[in-house]
């Protein structure tokens, strides 16, 4: 999606996105009924500081840099990888500097693309013990409330040289300090990040949120069945994590789920305001998100 004209880095950028080319050897392209959408062109922007946006339209990817390094969270789609290095290039940076690769959860849309931009890179990639379990086959877990919409609607290129990463670890990559908490519930592996930018003397904290959706296939029920334990618990206890972190600005891993699109469109109307900057944005996410967990558990109730 286009984006204001004060977004675009600038001209040099904006044909370099067009021009550049990389050693990139991407997976075979996904297909599924939302891949041409959430694969679509969007131009890369400074979101704060040394945080960037390099997804596509639908699906998000964040660059975090230093000059000893990057830190790249999500890979998108298989075909997004193409689209991520362009956009990392057309903002001055190399993929192949990028150090760690952070997954969000261990679904085809948000982890499809790592295995090549690791490929290309060398990064690390780092992820919760069950997300990366997930990775490593190339499929989400048996208890993953999706995986029972079929193991070929499911499947991803399979990463390896993964770190495990635990809950409230803080990994470093030159003057990047980034945290993992773990927000189990979309899936068993899922992980929200946290880390501060700064713009002169100012710094703010940026949450990568991850999707959090109590969405599932088949018969399965987050209050539990067929053996498996309620994971309503440790939902709402990765809720309640969500909402009280230091957070300025609140990224989703789907842009639409933070209103991303709203918030470029009325920046720069006001110049002594930033409206991607909301103190309030990650406890209006996880509010958001335990009124349709709440709903989902009254309707397993019935």
């Amino acid at each position: 999606m286009p984006v204001l004209p004060i977004l675009i880095v600038g001209l040099s950028a904006l044909i370099s996105f067009t021009q550049v080319s990389s050693a990139l050897k991407p997976d075979p392209a996904m297909v599924c009924p939302s891949c041409e959408e959430w694969n679509g062109p969007r131009e890369p922007f400074k979101v704060f500081g040394n945080t960037y946006f390099v997804g596509p339209a639908g699906v998000s990817a964040v660059l975090i840099t230093s000059p000893d390094g990057h830190v790249l969270l999500d890979g998108g789609l298989s075909q997004s990888a193409a689209h991520i290095d362009r956009s990392i290039r057309a903002l001055g940076f190399r993929t192949e500097d990028v150090r760690l690769i952070g997954a969000s959860h261990e679904h085809y849309d948000h982890v499809g693309g790592i295995a090549a931009l690791q490929r290309l890179s060398g990064a690390q990639v780092v992820h919760s013990a069950p997300g990366a379990r997930a990775l490593a086959q190339g499929m989400p877990l048996d208890e993953d409330p999706q995986i029972a919409f079929g193991r070929d609607v499911n499947a991803f290129p399979a990463v390896k040289n993964m770190r495990v990463v635990a809950d409230g670890e803080t990994l470093r990559v030159g003057a990047i300090a980034i945290t993992a908490h773990m927000t189990p519930g979309h899936t068993p592996g899922a992980v929200t990040w946290s880390w501060r930018s700064c713009e002169g003397s100012r710094c703010v904290d940026i949450v990568y949120v991850d999707s959090l959706n109590p969405i599932s296939a088949g018969s399965f029920r987050f209050t539990g069945n067929e053996g498996r334990p309620s994971v309503v618990p440790a939902f709402r206890a990765g809720l309640a994590k969500l909402a009280a972190l230091p957070c300025d600005i609140v990224i989703s891993v789907h842009p639409a789920a933070a209103d991303l699109d709203g918030k470029l469109k009325r920046r720069g109307t006001n110049p002594a305001s930033d409206p991607m900057i909301d103190p309030s944005g990650c406890r209006t996410y996880a509010a958001s998100i335990s009124k349709r967990l709440e709903a989902r558990v009254a309707s397993e109730a019935r």
